[in-house]
């Protein structure tokens, strides 16, 4: 029993350590400064090949980012874009990124100054530069980077002399300034391999005496001086030191080798979890945490092991993150962030109503939210439960896409796949009912009727019913559109609290998200650009002009096809709650 008290307080603690050190990184709004200081690096360099695409301002974690490397700890301790032909500059947020430990930027067209605030990057073993077009001085901060090992400022437009302070870096094993416009007197350098040849004011040639070589130089030498080694005493008590240092290393890595070992073995002999030892109730309340239910036992796991592994591969500002999960034979427990403001179901039935902005501003989240789960994640993840019950809402009503339990992997060449009809009814694509064929477009659509839950307040099957519409839904809000009465699709709460301006560009995207022809639905990322602002105009006007070309019988058609949809009469499918919100 002890043992047992003993794991799980140590479990707690690392939990709590792990959480204090990720929360270390975010501000009062939740915001990532690594992500801040990475945004600002991509702002000031210009892309041709878009190899830093996928970085993302809106990102909790860049660690999956191209070019960016974390630590077991989620820190980001490696910046590499080499030979990647980024031009601009080097911005001076790389001094905020102080867990750095390697930075390769050579063989791209850089300009401008390096910048002094590297002197940050405390923990930094690693600089390469080389074969840019640095200018300016070799900055004197530069000195204090005590933990730097290998630096490399070659093949630049660098001027004036190496600062003093580099005699300060002892650690500093190779030192390249080579092919630069370097003028002396120089400092002591103290890296054992170093370069200075091609700087015209002092190796023209690379034929001077001291201008490279693998032995220590002495405090301002004098290029023309032959004195280039130290005193055999101090060379002999070097290599002892040397030697010793090298023992002692030796000896602690065998300790914490065989310290791990042990440990790891009287890991393996215990259980990960511990049983709750409850099998009389269906659920188990803990918290907002709710215990996963399902009739058929094995789909219940299948749903759990999906959900958990779908949150883990996508992290985003606007998707919901795992903290944690548990899996023993009577529970199933996730962990996730508590979010005080429900869901936005919920809270469009809840008070205080939820203003406009608020509203057009969860559509914005969520749609940024799916465009990452579609185009940003490799392979990409079909939702396939697209509603207002599925969007949470955190603190600063920010929109959060939750519950994972129904979606899907699909690689980008594929373009659906095929799977028992899943999904909550009135959400559900036309194709995807009836063919059992989904893809992203059906997330499209599912969004487009999420939009028209946040204009009108109500679930998609009540605001049919207020207005007195067997079936057909979508064609009323057209009619409606057409006849420029959008006021009264506007939930009543609101009165006259919005603006009908983005109110009719709101229903103009819902009504293309949710066209019958999957073909015919925009893609995520233009979905977001035209909420944003940008081509929803000319959208529009080419989807006017396709449904002109169109016969009427057709039309009837696939609207009768839908009316099946938001009918109560037709509930075929059972609506899956995988869970509430958390």
């Amino acid at each position: 029993m002890k043992r047992t008290e003993a794991t799980a307080s140590c479990l707690v603690a690392s939990l709590l350590f792990w959480a204090s050190a990720i929360n270390g990184l975010l501000s009062p709004k939740g915001v990532n400064y690594e992500v801040q200081a990475l945004m600002g690096i991509k702002a000031s360099l210009q892309d041709p090949h878009g190899v830093l695409e996928n970085w993302d301002g809106d990102s909790v974690d860049p660690c999956s980012w191209t070019m960016v490397t974390c630590s077991p700890d989620s820190l980001v301790i490696g910046l590499g874009t080499p030979s990647q032909n980024l031009s601009g500059t080097l911005s001076s947020s790389i001094g905020n990124l102080t867990n750095l430990q390697i930075v390769l930027l050579q063989n791209n067209n850089i300009t401008g100054p390096i910048p002094p605030e590297l002197e940050r990057l405390s923990k930094l073993q690693t600089l390469d530069l080389s074969s840019n077009f640095f200018t300016g001085k070799i900055p004197s901060s530069l000195g204090h980077l005590r933990s730097l090992q290998y630096l490399r400022l070659n093949n630049n437009s660098l001027s004036g002399v190496i600062p003093m302070s580099v005699a300060n870096m002892t650690q500093l094993v190779f030192l390249d300034v080579s092919y630069n416009n370097i003028s002396g007197p120089l400092p002591r350098l103290p890296s054992k391999t170093f370069n200075i040849v091609g700087n015209p004011l002092i190796c023209a040639t690379g034929s001077e005496v001291g201008c490279h070589g693998s032995t220590l130089m002495p405090m301002s030498m004098n290029l023309n001086s032959t004195q280039t080694g130290l005193p055999a005493v101090r060379l002999k008590s070097h290599k002892m030191a040397l030697t010793f240092g090298l023992s002692l290393a030796c000896l602690c890595l065998i300790v914490l080798v065989f310290g791990l070992f042990i440990w790891w073995r009287r890991r393996s002999n215990r259980p990960t979890f511990f049983d709750v030892k409850d099998g009389q109730h269906e659920e188990i309340s803990l918290g907002n945490l709710r215990r996963l239910k399902d009739g058929n036992a094995s789909r219940g796991d299948i749903q759990f092991q999906t959900e958990v592994e779908m949150i883990s591969l996508a992290v985003h500002r606007h998707l919901l993150r795992l903290y944690g999960f548990c899996n023993t034979p009577t529970e199933r427990i996730l962990v996730y962030p508590y979010m005080s403001n429900g869901s936005v179901a919920s809270r469009l039935k809840g008070k205080p109503v939820l203003d406009w902005g608020t509203r057009k501003r969860i559509a914005i989240g969520a749609s940024r939210g799916l465009l990452y789960l579609h185009e940003q994640c490799d392979p990409k993840i079909i939702h396939r439960d697209v509603k207002a019950a599925n969007i949470l809402l955190d603190d600063y009503c920010e929109a959060v896409v939750g519950d994972f339990g129904l979606a899907k992997l699909l690689d980008h060449q594929d373009s659906h796949v095929t799977t028992a009809v899943r999904g909550t009814v009135g959400h559900i694509a036309p194709e995807y009912l009836s063919t059992g064929q989904s893809s992203e477009k059906t997330d499209v659509f599912g969004f487009g009727i999420l939009l028209l839950e946040l204009i009108t307040g109500q679930k998609a099957l009540e605001f049919g019913k207020t207005a007195n519409q067997k079936g057909g839904i979508l064609e009323w809000v057209k009619k409606i559109h057409q006849e420029k009465k959008l006021e009264v699709l506007v939930d009543k709460d609101l009165k006259a609290n919005y603006d009908r301006v983005e109110l009719e560009e709101m229903v103009q995207v819902a009504l293309l998200c949710t066209q019958y022809q999957p073909g015919h639905r925009p893609k995520m990322s233009e979905v977001v650009r035209m909420l944003e602002g940008e081509g929803l105009a000319v959208r529009w006007e080419a989807s006017q002009r396709v449904d002109s070309t169109k016969c009427k019988p057709h039309d009837f058609s696939s609207s009768d096809r839908y009316s099946d949809l938001t009918d109560d009469s037709s509930l075929l499918v059972q609506a899956m709650e995988l869970s509430g919100p958390r």
